[in-house]
């Protein structure tokens, strides 16, 4: 089974927050996900992602693969929080 780590979609429309989760490669963006490993809400002041460093190393070393956009939000300048 091919796994990506990718970002799912919460929240209305307008007020949109993420979950970083492990999910099968061939299932829709807000499908049925493995594990959640971390947040991310672009709107709160802190602008802060949290991550399971753990999780995400365990997946990485399992062999998925970063999703476009988790790789653009896990290059960008902000605040990264592993815990």
């Amino acid at each position: 089974m091919a796994v990506a780590l990718r970002l799912m979609r919460f929240g209305k429309r307008k007020q949109p927050y993420y979950r970083i989760v492990a999910l099968d490669k061939r299932k829709k963006r807000d499908g049925a996900y493995i594990e959640k490993i971390g947040i991310y809400h672009p709107l709160l002041e802190k602008d802060t992602i949290q991550i399971n460093k753990e999780r995400f190393e365990f997946w990485k070393s399992k062999g998925a693969q970063l999703s476009e956009g988790l790789q653009k939000l896990l290059t960008h300048p902000k605040k990264i929080t592993f815990t």
